[in-house]
């Protein structure tokens, strides 16, 4: 099917991966119209026919960030047991949050920690994404006390939400500067709270 109006002059993905590490680096309210534009290789036309607002760029960002750098979390939830899915995602989470040639932490933490009243709507947006992560990993502990790998008397939910409050603490540290051992030493600490089976 033919197009109308001009080709596009650049990739989306590549461009969006350029707006996430600016976003990733100075947060939302800190990544200025023009800080995005000169980081994608853009003019502002091209990026509001493209990708929308900035909110919306964000949110673009956010969702490309989720699919390739977080790619991870899907490996971790086809683990056969509950045990082997908070290990996987935890060691994997500090790999990802310390990786070198990106920035520490992880976007969707430092994306919205410091914004501006007017920018409820990327606050909601961030919770909500962080709600179906630890929704996800709910149903997986849930799965696996109804197999039996975890005992009946375990809180599917609190064990997610253990899950992901370890997980973006690490976020927090690895921004902060702290390096990938120590990490994966809080980590390993962590997981031996965390039930190995039935």
């Amino acid at each position: 099917m033919a197009t109308r109006g001009r080709p596009r002059g650049f990739d989306a993905d590549e461009a969006l991966d350029r707006a996430i590490e600016v976003f990733w680096r100075q947060g939302y309210e800190g990544t200025s119209l023009t800080d995005l534009t000169e980081a994608m290789g853009i003019n502002r036309p091209s990026l509001y026919r493209a990708f929308g607002s900035k909110e919306e760029t964000f949110k673009l960002a956010v969702d490309r960030y989720a699919r390739v750098d977080m790619a991870y979390v899907a490996d971790a939830l086809a683990e056969p047991t509950a045990y082997g899915t908070a290990r996987r995602y935890l060691l994997d989470n500090v790999d990802a949050i310390t990786m070198p040639g990106r920035p520490p932490g992880c976007l969707s933490i430092q994306g919205g920690l410091a914004v501006s009243p007017d920018d409820a709507e990327i606050v909601r947006y961030l919770e909500e994404r962080r709600a179906d992560g630890t929704a996800a990993f709910a149903a997986r502990f849930e799965a696996a006390v109804r197999a039996g790998d975890l005992g009946a008397d375990e809180d599917p939910q609190e064990l997610a939400r253990y899950l992901t409050t370890v997980s973006a603490g690490l976020a927090v540290q690895a921004a902060a500067g702290t390096g990938r051992e120590e990490l994966r030493r809080v980590a390993e600490r962590a997981l031996r709270a965390f039930p190995r089976g039935a």
